[in-house]
Order: structure tokens, then sequence, then C-alpha cells
């Protein structure tokens, strides 16, 4: 029920904004403050997309929980798709996600509402899982086809012992 009301309320909010604007301003300065934050906030979000995501790859590269890491990179995302979004109230939102401190008040209420039960992944010191098979994985054996015939005949000689009778 509450994603409906978002998807109701938010477009009113923005045509009520876009009448304001567009009364006190007039329609092309209001155009072009629409274009101008959907370029300013492709380029911020760019910038601040390419750091959250150098802080995610040196999180796992050292092996330390990348939870906050993606969480703000989720929250770049999220900037991104709003300021590309058409609107006042959206860019509003948008912009206030590309400050730091908005994005770590807003991942700290979230982290309180979500308990993370364990996180794992290779300790320092621990072995790899190995890609190439070891020693103990290969059987040495021999083979040979056989036709059609050789497949009725019934065996010659006493069981092989890998079978029972």
């Amino acid at each position: 029920m509450w994603l409906f009301l978002i998807f109701v309320t938010i477009p009113i909010i923005e045509i009520a904004l876009f009448i304001q604007v567009g009364g006190w301003l007039g329609l092309w300065p209001t155009l072009g403050i629409v274009i101008l934050t959907a370029l300013l906030g492709t380029v911020l979000v760019r910038q601040q997309g390419l750091q959250a995501m150098g802080q995610i790859k040196s999180n796992l590269n050292e092996l330390r929980d990348p939870t906050e890491s993606l969480a703000h990179g989720a929250m770049i995302l999220a900037s991104g798709l709003l300021l590309l979004t058409p609107g006042f109230f959206t860019d509003a939102v948008g912009f206030s996600l590309l400050v730091s401190p908005v994005r770590l008040a807003l991942f700290n209420y979230l982290r309180s509402k979500v308990t993370v039960q364990t996180f794992g992944g290779p300790t320092p010191g621990s072995q790899q899982h190995q890609t190439t098979p070891s020693s103990a994985d290969i059987i040495d054996g021999e083979f040979s086809e056989l036709d059609d015939i050789d497949l009725q005949k019934p065996p010659s000689g006493p069981p092989s012992g890998w079978t029972r009778h």
C-alpha cells in the first residue's frame, strides 16, 4: 500500500512544483533548471560512483565487510536515477543522497532495522578453494571399447571382485 502512495504522491508533488516554479520563473528558465540539474547530477554521480566502486574493491581485496560501501554505492545509484528523472522534488532527494553525511545517516538508520547474522569469506592465511585437481582427485585406469557382440557374450572367468554375485 505504501508503494502505491509513493507512486501517486511523488508525481503530484512534482506537478505542483512545476506549476509553482514555472509561474515564478517562466517556461524556459524552468526547463533550463531541469536540464542543468540532470547534467550536474550525471557528473557528480559518475565521480562519486567511481569512488564507491574503488572503496568496494578495496574492502573486498582486504577481506573487510563491504556492506557500508555497497550501501553507499546503491544510494549513489538511486541518486542518479532520481536526478535523471525530471522534477524538483526528485532532484532535491537525489542531490541529498550525494551528500556523504546524509548517506551515512540513512545507512545507520537502515542498519539499525536490519540484522546481519554472518559475513564470511576466507580468513587471512587460510587456503583458498583449489580450482585445479590435486593428485588425490585423479584415478589412473585403462579402458577398451567393446562391440555390441561382446556385450551379449557372458563374461569368462571368475568375478573381478568389483561386483557381487
